[in-house]
């Protein structure tokens, strides 16, 4: 009998902000993973990286302004160098919880490339913050590299990226194989590293990608049963923060549809991750999402917690 498979795409509680954070919280996340695997279930990881990233491409960054013969890193290296530390801690925090129960399974860390459509009307609308706040000089010299800066009121100035769909993952045969073969994959890391392709080449793109829209075509591209999204809430909620807030349990594509329309879902927020069910439910037959914390996932799998949207 085939097994079932899970996608699930971590967030920051999963991953922490800083190195000793991110070991405990990995610490974590890897018995969580491993509850999973042990009740039969085949598993792919996607995670976060906003913090990573920030903190890479910071470094990288202000290394290259004060040493002379070293430039400043693109997003895409910042990217990639992020889903290889953390994938670092990830599979052996996996491998160490897999071991402790008598499981030896293999746990890989695919450096997944993500491509991107450079007209992608995302593409004209930087809306994620990426490093420290600047001054107005520094903010100058970014805007001067062809760079968007926005001010943060009171602070200062930030540099934001935009943000395009995911289109196709370069990597996906190799995650295929693995994941056939009944091993653990770690693959996506921040949404991927944002390429475009240039006839046989692939330039880096200066974006990130969203981790809940690649890891829902990561579910749709592995033919996942399960797209699993872990946030900071629960529930999914209509009328979030407001006096009539109510959690919902459970819900249809064509509800997730109709809550969009009416602005249910913050565009920074939850949208992401309610379209990103929204795709991978609607490409195939049986498939279902959910999305709640890391404390309430084992719960929610089994339909007593967090919000799952169903065909």
């Amino acid at each position: 009998m085939a097994k079932k498979r899970l996608v699930m795409a971590l967030g920051h509680d999963a991953l922490g902000t800083n190195l000793p954070e991110q070991k405990a919280a990995v610490a974590k996340t890897a018995k969580l993973i491993a509850d999973f695997i042990q009740n039969g279930w085949q598993v792919a990881v996607v995670h976060s990286n906003a913090p990573q990233l920030g903190m890479i491409h910071t470094a990288m960054n202000e290394f290259g302004m004060q040493h002379e013969g070293y430039t400043p890193a693109p997003m895409s290296v910042c990217s990639a160098m992020s889903q290889g530390y953390i994938g670092y801690d990830l599979q052996n925090g996996i491998r160490a919880e897999l071991i402790k129960r008598g499981i030896y399974k293999p746990v890989s860390t695919i450096l997944t490339q993500v491509t991107v459509d450079p007209y992608d009307e995302a593409s004209y609308t930087p809306v994620k913050k990426i490093g420290r706040v600047m001054t107005a000089a520094e903010a100058a010299e970014e805007e001067a590299k062809g760079n968007y800066v926005a001010e943060v009121p009171g602070k200062g100035f930030c540099r934001m990226v935009a943000a395009p769909r995911p289109v196709a993952i370069v990597e996906i045969d190799a995650i295929k194989a693995l994941l056939d073969n009944d091993q653990l994959v770690i693959a996506c890391g921040g949404g991927g590293i944002p390429v475009m392709e240039q006839g046989s080449n692939l330039k880096g793109a200066s974006a990130v990608i969203e981790k809940d829209l690649a890891g829902a075509l990561l579910a749709k591209e592995v033919d996942a049963d399960v797209l699993m999204i872990l946030t900071n809430v629960d529930h999914v909620s209509l009328n979030y923060g407001k006096s009539n807030e109510a959690p919902i349990s459970s819900m249809t594509v064509s509800q997730a549809h109709t809550y969009k329309k009416d602005g249910q879902f913050g565009v920074g927020t939850m949208q992401p991750k309610i379209c990103a069910a929204i795709d991978f439910i609607e490409a195939g037959k049986g498939r279902s999402a959910i999305i709640t914390t890391q404390a309430m996932a084992r719960e929610a799998l089994e339909g007593k917690a967090g919000t799952i949207i169903t065909e």
